[in-house]
């Protein structure tokens, strides 16, 4: 509950949420009960001490890959984009594997010379592909030498998708405006898809490549001050087998739990997640509720190093992604979440929409930009400096 003029609002600490005026009377008055009754200061010291929520001026809206206007993410054209949408923290793509520093150089000059900030690189899938032996062995070494490149250009994070199988859709629905949301629904023959050629990996395999990738790297990451997020498989919840992979956050294990494992192997806040929103809505039977546990708790944890928000309609094995202001999650939630938190990365808008008149997409995520930007505004007006 919001109060306004001189009565501030007083958050539960144990709950989060925030306490009515008269439940907070009553905390009071329970307090000095016990005050005249135990002679101390210990009950009236449980109010006092209860945190209140500040503005988090950390938290900003990044753009990434997923929109690049003039064939480079350092064009003229993408800069003055992002310009014109308020971004100033850019998320770009890279191949894993001998990045080119002199190259590297000259996009962090380009940044600068626009006032941007190139904050974290997405790098490639190809390490999960890889059997254990020289050759994984080699990747290793290369992408060792690339977080060392990336901390020499100042960026902070690194993400990745350990995707074995391409990021699964299987139809679109009619969208508001003439658009096209694209959808997935489980196929009642799914057991009967070619394997990709990746395949097959078993759900102990998968991890041995995930836990050999994390205990080499997430050294030198520390080391460099060099943040690690994992992006989510998408979709979630797929049953073991499918197209011959057993997925690292398949059934029946779930999404949460996965995760929690994922970022348990090694257990360091440089190890952590690029929480893509909606991939962890389509892995949730309920999303419109358990969205939000799944985000406080890496938060609280400080796992969290990137946000990509995108929302969708439906859940486990059956849903569309739509615009970012419909669908299961009312993200303000989030926002303040991430707020109270002290996040202090990139929310990044994803998977927009298509339309026939806006082929690239840029007007889908325009909209998605200052949707974001509007809900930190909103999140921050809500508590004191």
């Amino acid at each position: 509950m919001k109060e306004t003029g001189k009565n501030q609002e007083v958050t539960s600490e144990r709950s989060g949420s925030p306490l009515a005026r008269r439940d907070f009377a009553k905390v009071l008055a329970g307090s000095v009960i016990g005050l005249s009754l135990a002679g101390t200061a210990a009950a009236a010291e449980t109010v006092v001490s209860i945190p209140a929520p500040k503005r988090n001026n950390l938290i900003h809206v990044g753009g990434d890959y997923h929109v690049v206007l003039g064939g480079h993410w350092t064009s003229k054209l993408n800069m003055e984009y992002h310009q014109r949408m308020g971004i100033k923290h850019f998320t770009n793509l890279m191949n894993a594997g001998n990045w080119d520093l002199g190259e590297m150089k000259k996009w962090k000059a380009e940044c600068d010379k626009y006032n941007m900030i190139w904050e974290a690189i997405r790098m490639d899938s190809s390490y999960i592909a890889i059997a254990p032996g020289p050759a994984r062995d080699k990747k290793i070494a290369e992408i060792i030498e690339d977080i060392k490149k990336a901390s020499e250009v100042g960026v902070k994070v690194i993400t990745m998708h350990w995707t074995m199988i391409p990021i699964r859709r299987n139809g679109h629905a009619p969208g508001r405006g003439g658009s096209s949301y694209e959808s997935f629904k489980l196929e009642d023959n799914w057991k009967e898809l070619p394997a990709t050629k990746n395949g097959p990996l078993s759900y102990d395999d998968y991890w041995e490549r995930i836990t050999f990738f994390l205990e080499n790297v997430i050294p030198v990451c520390e080391k460099y001050d060099v943040r690690l997020g994992v992006h989510p498989y998408d979709p979630p919840g797929l049953p073991r087998g499918y197209q011959g992979v057993d997925n690292w956050n398949g059934a029946p294990a779930g999404i949460f739990e996965s995760l929690k494992k994922y970022e348990s192997i090694v257990d360091s806040p440089y190890n952590g997640l690029q929480l893509c929103l909606g991939t962890v809505m389509e892995g949730l039977k309920n999303p419109r509720t358990d969205l939000l546990p799944i985000v406080k708790y890496f938060a609280k944890k400080g796992k969290i190093h990137q946000i990509h928000m995108r929302n969708i309609k439906g859940g486990l094995g059956d849903f569309q992604e739509v615009y970012i202001d419909e669908g299961e999650s009312d993200f303000i939630e989030v926002i303040r979440v991430l707020r109270d938190s002290g996040f202090g990365y990139s929310v990044c808008p994803d998977h927009v929409p298509t339309h026939p008149d806006d082929p690239g997409r840029a007007f889908g995520f325009a909209h998605a930009f200052g949707y974001i930007q509007a809900m930190i505004d909103s999140a921050n007006s809500e508590v004191r400096a």
